[in-house]
């Protein structure tokens, strides 16, 4: 499936799931433009997109801050009159033990709780709500975000902390009426429930290595999720991915 003239923002991009997806969308002809907390670790993701032959811009972006988030919004519209897709990926994960930790008490400190919900939470609305007016300049607007199955109602598989939990229902409810209220202007808004899976670095050996029945969840697989999905025709609409947890 090629990608060429796409033009697509990964928020989260400096590594892991976020880095996959741009350089696997970079490799197939998209214009990537990748966010992280560090430029240094966007620039090195946009790097790598640039060693597959793709085009890439990177730049720096809190999540958790406000002001952060509303200066990467207007980079961005400096560097391009509109974008096609918005990957809302960037949320910082939190396993401290939970509430309740191995020694009986809490083992993460209040910031790392506000920090968590504030990234995941409000970021991902905000990053949204600055991303808007280039969506709606694009032919073709899709919003794609990685919830987690953390946001699906009654999960509690996850070893990820509380604070991690909410954050992800946050964004859960989020998509689900935004789905709604941007169907009429022709904008997908499309999320993703997987449950915690496995990393591979799409440059390594390990990406095209055929997976079976046994294994657990991949991040190539994930990443064929998004890729699938936004490459349907327009009429074609897939609203949520929810994986079985074996």
């Amino acid at each position: 499936m090629g990608f060429s003239g796409l033009r697509a923002v990964v928020t989260g991009a400096g590594r892991g799931f976020g880095r996959a997806l741009a350089v696997s969308l970079g490799r197939d002809g998209a214009e990537v433009f990748v966010s992280a907390r560090r430029f240094d670790a966007a620039e090195e993701t946009a790097q790598a997109v640039r060693r597959v032959g793709g085009r890439a811009h990177a730049f720096e972006c809190d999540l958790a801050d406000p002001v952060s988030v509303r200066e990467f919004a207007e980079s961005l519209g400096e560097t391009a009159d509109a974008v096609d897709v918005l990957v809302n990926n960037g949320a910082p994960y939190l396993d401290a033990g939970g509430f309740l930790g191995a020694a009986g008490f809490m083992e993460c400190t209040d910031e790392q709780v506000a920090e968590v919900i504030a990234a995941g939470a409000a970021g991902t609305v905000l990053v949204t709500k600055a991303v808007l007016p280039l969506l709606l300049r694009s032919a073709r607007p899709d919003i794609v975000t990685m919830v987690s199955g953390c946001g699906e109602y009654g999960n509690h598989r996850s070893a990820a902390h509380e604070a991690f939990y909410a954050a992800k229902s946050a964004q859960a409810g989020f998509t689900e009426v935004l789905s709604k209220r941007l169907r009429p202007s022709g904008v997908r808004v499309i999320s993703l429930y997987p449950p915690d899976f496995d990393g591979a670095d799409p440059l390594g050996p390990g990406w095209d290595e055929a997976r079976g029945t046994g294994d657990a969840l991949g991040a190539r697989s994930v990443v064929d999720c998004v890729r699938f999905a936004i490459g349907q025709p327009r009429d074609c609409f897939i609203k949520s991915f929810y994986f079985e947890q074996a």
